[in-house]
């Protein structure tokens, strides 16, 4: 079995606000010029303290079309309302899977208690392109709990493997995928290693939200660090070199044309015109302030 290389380790770029909410380094597409189809954007909000506050932080109504959203909370607590009644709140280890399909509006703020106690917060939000077929289907959404996640205990107190979707050891995860992903998130104790195995053609990344984690017995990477993988071999290594955890993302590349304009993932311009136009028509539904 051939080890994975690895093309880069890459730190966080500067970040910037989404809303007043939410403080992120994005590590693509902008931060860097990396192909991680069929993911399209990764946002990684590193750890930060927010003060109390009465009126939660957050980032207000906007809408989508033609991906999902995943959201993956590690420290402080995510509220969601949507324009098809789904809301929810995630809190540490929770994920959030929005398909946006053919439009939705929503809305993302810090929970009620958490934003009237202040404290540390973490998250990842990623953007998940859907196939040409699925773009215009109907929207969705699914809340998987940390407690009720499919998991992989590591012999010897090694750690777990958290799977949010996709297949790691013969265990499922929950989340429905329209397109080959496996994502997890590796909680690892020091000394702790896991391997996972990969189609040589899938984009795969390693992104470090806590400690630092040695990769392939060749390299470390420390906290707020992503691993980027060419496309050449399929094993990957890992050992903690401290208690880590590290969010796994590999999946196999949408080969289709891409469209993009703010909130709005298609594959053509004419389906972005249309997408603005349904958008300003009120076709995306309604949702309260």
């Amino acid at each position: 079995m051939e080890t994975k290389q690895i093309e880069k380790v890459l730190k966080a770029p500067a970040p910037h606000m989404v809303g007043d909410g939410f403080r992120v380094h994005n590590f693509f597409p902008s931060g860097y010029p990396i192909n991680m189809s069929p993911f399209f954007l990764m946002d990684y909000g590193s750890k930060i303290e927010f003060s109390a506050r009465k009126e939660p932080r957050g980032v207000g109504i906007h809408p989508h079309r033609g991906f999902e959203t995943v959201t993956i909370a590690y420290h402080g607590a995510v509220a969601h309302h949507d324009s098809s009644g789904n809301s929810g709140v995630i809190y540490p280890g929770d994920v959030q899977w929005m398909t946006a399909a053919s439009g939705i509006l929503h809305k993302e703020y810090h929970e009620a208690n958490y934003s009237l106690a202040g404290g540390p917060f973490q998250m990842v939000q990623l953007w998940v392109n859907l196939p040409a077929k699925y773009k215009m289907g109907k929207p969705a959404y699914q809340a998987m709990q940390q407690a009720d996640m499919a998991r992989f205990d590591i012999p010897e107190n090694g750690g777990k493997i958290e799977i949010i979707a996709g297949n790691y050891e013969g265990i499922k995860g929950n989340a429905k995928t329209f397109s080959p992903i496996e994502l997890y998130n590796a909680r690892l104790n020091k000394g702790g290693q896991a391997t996972f195995n990969f189609p040589e053609h899938f984009n795969t990344g390693l992104m470090v939200i806590e400690g630092s984690i040695n990769i392939n017995e060749s390299e470390t990477a420390v906290a707020d660090h992503f691993i980027y993988f060419s496309n050449k071999g399929t094993a990957i290594k890992i050992e903690a070199l401290e208690n880590s955890v590290i969010l796994v993302l590999s999946g196999e590349p949408i080969d289709e044309p891409i469209a993009q304009y703010g909130p709005f993932l298609m594959n053509t311009e004419a389906e972005i015109h249309q997408a603005i136009e349904d958008y300003n028509q009120g076709r995306f539904g309604y949702l309260e302030e």
